[in-house]
């Protein structure tokens, strides 16, 4: 039986047809125009011409006839916009444009317009990626690039980004087993083995979010907001060969300096350098570091500078500028409008004042010699000078016979010390001192040490009658007992024996940059400023106090004292319940005083601990809403449920704070379940899952050779 032919399809025909034979089709499916596509697609035409044809049918007159001209049911947005070059003078009316002619109408025009804009598929980004690659690597910048696809160059950036990307990775993409914001993720730096090894991580856990992702890339990196990476600055650091890595598509507030260690070498050079020319200054010596503990200083003496006083002229000046800006600024408080002019006349005047306020300061050159200087990075990353600490060792020693009067007996003749030898000393004359004694028998001698033990004895009883009987000769007593101990370096001037000692805590991280160190450091150094420099000369100071000031200074040194840590070493339970009595007393509270459960501190709990916590402060629901996942990401969350909860960990509490952490417990175990879902507390971003536990950060220290003068570290 013979095969049935195959009937062959045959094309429509092309033809050049004058523009101004063309006219669009009502037929036209599309109606929605968007103008500005259309003027960016008669652009792109006028660069490359026409890339598609138009798909035409013939105008048929009543006898059905062509007339000559035809219509375009599809190719209505390239009919457009070759109208807009004609109106432009760049296109003649008469330009043969290349169209498929369809005259045997076997489908409607509506199909074929439909047809046309369903059938084309959009390009995948990949293709999309490679192809802006592609161009780039023709010669074209980002700039010429968006300027030709009318996109701008930060998106070109991108895409030439992403096309970077392992091909590993991007044949994944293709097959779809890599997500879009994925591959954004990896694309913040362009070490392939790193982006393979990182997804080889991630690949068959739960926790693949981009934000991850950038975590794992930039682990061993250092941010650009850290006070070593602003110190050095990007400019120095890339000049060194260090690498920044940049996130084209989040915010990343300057990136991530790729080398750590490059890092902490230029960190420790510039360190060197400005140490150095601090010490050219005149200084002893000058430690150097990215930071010190909390209580580095401890147990050195502190000099100060003297500020240059105004001049009769200057004083005047400041009045003249003062009065002008104070009656500048209330007048244009007073203002409905703003002028940029009164404001720039008063930052004018302000920077003039600022200007004479800022008055020189000097050292004592002899003071200087003795001294030294810690230098180090404040948390902006700014160098941070604490001039005029003197150590022990160096403070000025008195020979006394062949006896070296050294840190055992004080420091006679330097500033805050008592100036007494190694001898006993007796209302400033020495006891015992037989150097005048020529052995005659008719000379007095010293009575028996006995008998000063004696007749002292009595003298002490009195004396402590008399003081039991004034109470505020007491207070100043106790006072300058305190004072001495606490702002003078081998000071004993002293007769009452009563000690005062102060735990440093210098092992604890991160303790010198809270708030309640800054303010105790600032009141102290307040007080250090206004006491005399001499050590005798205390008591008439004391004395010369008003009451308040002196239970102010009272105070300060009794608060020092205070320790209610819990050391496993020593144990101390009636002084730890005597901490919680003071504190009741004080109506203190950790909460009131700025503590809250942060980030860091939540990493340092197990997932227990964590969900205990969440538990107390946020109820049941909150801490199961959590309960599944990975540590860090349950410490993240936990940190945002417990923001503004008042919860504070035991050790942090007072009995009083015990009873009402229960009965809040209490309260959100027994909330039904809509009230405890409607709190804010307890919504969570729906891409929350299980998650991989990321390794903990290795702390970056600082290498390099000891100066004679200089200790840079970590």
């Amino acid at each position: 039986m013979a095969k049935n032919a195959i009937q062959k399809i045959a094309m429509n025909a092309a033809e050049n047809i004058p523009y101004d034979k063309l006219m669009l089709s009502q037929k036209n499916v599309r109606r929605i125009k968007d103008r500005v596509s259309i003027e960016q697609l008669a652009e792109d035409i006028g660069r490359r011409k026409l890339i598609q044809s138009l798909n035409v049918r013939p105008v048929l007159d009543g006898e059905g006839e062509e007339t000559g001209t035809f219509e375009v049911p599809a190719g209505g947005r390239r009919y457009l916009a070759l109208g807009i070059l004609i109106k432009q003078k760049r296109l003649a009316k008469n330009e043969l444009i290349p169209c498929i002619v369809n005259r045997g109408q076997e489908t409607s025009a509506e199909e074929d317009s439909l047809a046309e804009n369903l059938r084309r598929a959009d390009l995948h980004p990949l293709d999309q990626f490679r192809a802006f690659k592609t161009l780039s690597d023709q010669g074209l910048d980002p700039e010429e690039i968006g300027a030709r696809f009318f996109v701008s160059p930060a998106t070109v950036k991108q895409r030439l980004r992403l096309a970077s990307v392992s091909p590993k990775l991007l044949d994944l993409y293709e097959k779809d087993e890599i997500r879009l914001e994925q591959l954004m993720a990896f694309s913040i730096t362009d070490d392939h083995a790193r982006q393979e090894q990182v997804w080889g991580r991630i690949s068959g856990s739960h926790t693949q979010e981009p934000y991850y992702i950038r975590r794992l890339l930039t682990e061993t990196t250092v941010r650009a907001d850290d006070r070593r990476a602003v110190y050095v600055g990007a400019e120095a650091y890339e000049a060194a060969g260090g690498v920044i890595l940049r996130d084209l598509f989040e915010q990343d507030s300057g990136g991530w300096f790729q080398d750590a260690a490059l890092l902490e070498q230029l960190v420790f050079d510039r360190l060197k350098m400005d140490a150095e020319a601090i010490r050219a200054e005149g200084w002893k010596w000058v430690e150097a570091a990215i930071s010190f503990p909390y209580g580095h200083t401890s147990g050195m003496r502190r000099i100060y500078a003297e500020v240059q006083e105004l001049s009769a002229e200057e004083i005047e000046r400041y009045d003249a500028l003062k009065a002008e800006y104070d009656k500048l600024d209330a007048d244009y408080a007073r203002a409905e409008d703003t002028d940029e002019a009164i404001e720039a006349k008063l930052d004018q005047l302000g920077a003039e004042l600022d200007a004479i306020d800022d008055r020189p300061q000097t050292y004592d050159p002899a003071q200087k010699a003795i001294a030294g200087v810690f230098v180090t990075l404040a948390a902006n990353g700014k160098l941070q000078v604490d001039a005029g600490f003197v150590r022990s060792e160096d403070e000025p020693r008195t020979v006394t016979g062949d006896v070296d009067v050294g840190e055992g007996g004080g420091a006679a003749g330097g500033t805050r010390s008592n100036g007494d030898g190694d001898g006993v000393v007796v209302n400033g004359e020495p006891v015992n001192d037989t150097s005048g004694d020529d052995g005659e028998d008719d000379d007095i001698k010293p009575l028996p040490d006995r008998l000063v033990f004696d007749l002292t004895a009595q003298r002490t009883l009195a004396l402590r009658n008399a003081l039991a009987g004034d109470v505020d000769i007491a207070f100043v007593a106790t006072l300058h007992a305190f004072v001495l101990q606490v702002f003078y370096r081998f000071a004993p001037d002293t007769c009452l024996e009563i000690s005062l000692k102060s735990g440093s805590f210098s092992q604890v991280d991160g303790l010198a940059e809270t708030s309640w160190a800054k303010e105790i450091a600032e009141r102290h150094e307040a007080w250090d400023r206004d006491l005399p420099d001499e050590a005798d000369d205390l008591w008439d100071f004391l004395l010369g106090l008003d009451e308040p000031s002196r239970k102010a200074l009272f105070a300060h040194c009794v608060s020092l004292t205070l320790n209610a840590v819990v050391e496993p070493w020593n144990r101390r339970p009636k002084a730890l319940e005597h901490a919680d009595v003071l504190g009741r007393s004080l109506q203190f509270d950790m909460v009131d005083a700025g503590w809250a459960p942060t980030l860091e501190f939540l990493e340092r709990l197990t997932k227990a601990r964590i969900l205990q916590a969440v538990r107390e402060a946020r109820g049941v629901d909150s801490a199961q809403l959590i309960d599944h996942m990975k540590k860090d990401i349950m410490a993240r969350e936990a940190a945002r449920l417990l923001e503004g909860s008042n919860w504070l960990p035991e050790p942090l509490r007072l009995e009083v704070d015990e009873v009402a952490t229960d009965a809040r417990v209490a309260v959100a175990s027994d909330m039904p379940d809509e009230a405890a879902l409607d709190s804010d507390a307890t919504e969570l971003p729906a891409f929350l899952a299980d998650d991989a536990n990321p390794p903990s950060d290795e702390p970056v220290t600082i290498d390099g050779d000891d100066a004679d003068h200089l200790q840079a570290a970590e």
